[in-house]
């Protein structure tokens, strides 16, 4: 077996209309997924406490802190390789099943420990038991790359609906039999048994591991430089729960983490799927000789037109849309949402830097901006939590812009944009947001007497609508755009003066 990168010179317009579907169907299904999740979380938080999600951002820690070590960046060096072949695939298979059959051994070990650190002891037990996990990456984090080498993203996306419907069912129906916290321990389980079978059933392929690992030098130096990122993020966004655990009571604890978990919904949800289409084809053209700018730039502009206005518009209407979705026990997390959501348009920027760099060879920029993350975030938490799980925001509206700039300072120039194209590339986003948050805010005291899901709906119809007029009415050409590079073309000659119109622009790293 033998598999080599197809060429883009068959035809920009083809090589659009490959990439616009797979994008099409990975964000498309991620999207459904998401919408089936949240039904479920939504009823589950109603069922549940605060300390609950308290205990389960506790055990996360620790299986997260793990999760760098589980071989996922190794697989994913299959995408950026010239050439792979049986014996590759079955090197790479063979290094997912030792160093997950080890971290799963680790967590169980460790557990009591890490109960003990947080003065939790039911955490031994909710680690023990999640320790299966890492048994089910080596079948689900091989077939996953494979697929994505070939930009095929179709049966991903229905695993992945697969995947929400049995994860969120499990939750709800334990929550709903009174299980508690353990319905949030048992959801993910399921889902990772779910994906690993479907998956490998996607793939259609069957691979011996090799546990020779001769040969597998440049694989196993591009994965490391990728599993070193992942460390040194996972230390990102990791320390503020780390910290806090040892601060703050479960139930504070609760409320921050599931607002954070709130407000990361887009950038980790809807982003990731976008960069995992976007890494393979930034590969592709790179290999081809092709500039990547023209494309990033258009991802970075389309990526703001949609997250902008969401975490805008999430800020202002923060506490209506704490009491609609989650109810009065949770009506303290609103002021949390509403900070966290300031800071996360510089967040989902930032997150779609790393596939252009890499793609290019160059993970060493990845790197260094994770190391980055790692030195400042932490250490800002460790100054805002002396205030309270507010003081935790507000280090993130220091954290996330300063991350950006170091960012955008060693990305630009690899991969031939200016920073001047970049501002002009998001402008558009930027003064619709600020004319939505004026409209917003001028009609916040009108509905003020009015009950939160009246109050909900009408700013986010009238923050929707000023937004929209503001793009057609300002900038008719972008808006035209992004739909171009949204729907689905017919093949047509392509003008080579111009970017082709791939789907890169509708865009973990």
């Amino acid at each position: 077996m033998s598999d080599t990168n197809p060429s883009v010179t068959a035809g920009d317009a083809a090589f659009a209309q490959r990439v616009r579907r797979a994008l099409a169907w990975r964000w498309g299904t991620q999207v459904l997924a998401q919408a089936i999740t949240w039904t479920s979380t939504i009823l589950v938080v109603r069922l549940l406490d605060p300390t609950d999600y308290g205990l389960f951002a506790m055990a996360q820690t620790v299986i997260t802190a793990l999760a760098f070590l589980n071989g996922q960046s190794f697989a994913t060096s299959l995408i950026q390789a010239d050439k792979i072949d049986e014996r590759r695939i079955g090197q790479v298979f063979a290094l997912l099943l030792m160093l997950n059959g080890t971290l799963a051994a680790t967590q169980f070990l460790m557990a009591p420990l890490a109960a003990d650190y947080y003065n939790q002891p039911l955490i031994a037990d909710m680690l023990r038991i999640q320790a299966v996990i890492f048994l089910t990456i080596p079948f689900s984090a091989l077939p996953q790359e494979l697929l994505a080498r070939r930009i095929e993203f179709r049966n991903q996306g229905l695993v992945n609906l697969a995947c929400a419907a049995i994860g969120a069912s499990t939750a709800l129906v334990l929550a709903w039999h009174g299980f508690g916290v353990w319905a949030l321990v048992y959801a993910p389980i399921a889902m990772f048994v779910t994906r690993a079978i479907g998956l490998t059933v996607a793939a259609r392929i069957l691979v011996k591991p090799v546990f020779d690992l001769r040969g597998a030098g440049d694989l196993i130096t591009f994965g490391g430089a990728l599993t070193l990122c992942q460390l040194f993020w996972i230390v990102q966004s990791q320390s503020d729960i780390v910290i806090a655990g040892r601060m703050l009571d479960t139930h504070d604890l609760g409320l921050y983490a599931e607002a954070l978990f709130l407000t990361l919904i887009v950038t980790g949800r809807f982003l990731p799927p976008i960069n995992e289409v976007a890494f393979p084809a930034y590969a592709e053209l790179h290999k081809a000789g092709r500039a990547l700018a023209p494309y990033f730039l258009r991802t970075a502009r389309t990526v703001m037109l949609v997250v902008a206005p969401i975490y805008v518009g999430l800020s202002l209407t923060a506490e209506p849309a704490i009491l609609t979705l989650f109810g009065d026990k949770w009506a303290e997390m609103a002021p949390f949402v509403a900070g966290l959501a300031l800071a996360m348009p510089f967040f989902a920027l930032q997150i779609i830097c790393s596939p252009a760099t890499n793609a290019i060879g160059r993970p060493r920029i990845y790197l260094t901006t994770a190391f980055t993350g790692a030195i400042v975030f932490p250490a800002l938490f460790l100054i805002g939590i002396r205030f309270g799980p507010m003081g935790l925001v507000h280090a993130w509206w220091i954290a996330a812009p300063t991350l950006l700039a170091v960012t955008l300072a060693l990305t630009l120039p690899a991969i031939g944009a200016r920073l001047r194209d970049l501002v002009i590339a998001i402008a558009p986003a930027a003064a619709a947001c600020a004319l939505m948050a004026l409209a917003v805010l001028a009609a916040r005291g009108l509905v003020s007497g009015f009950h939160p899901v009246a109050q909900l709906a009408a700013l986010a119809v009238l923050g929707a609508t000023a937004y929209a007029l503001t793009l057609w009415l300002a900038c008719p050409a972008v808006v035209r755009d992004a739909w171009t590079m949204l729907r689905r073309q017919p093949e047509i000659p392509h003008d080579p003066t111009e970017p082709p119109a791939v789907a890169l622009g509708t865009a973990q790293g």
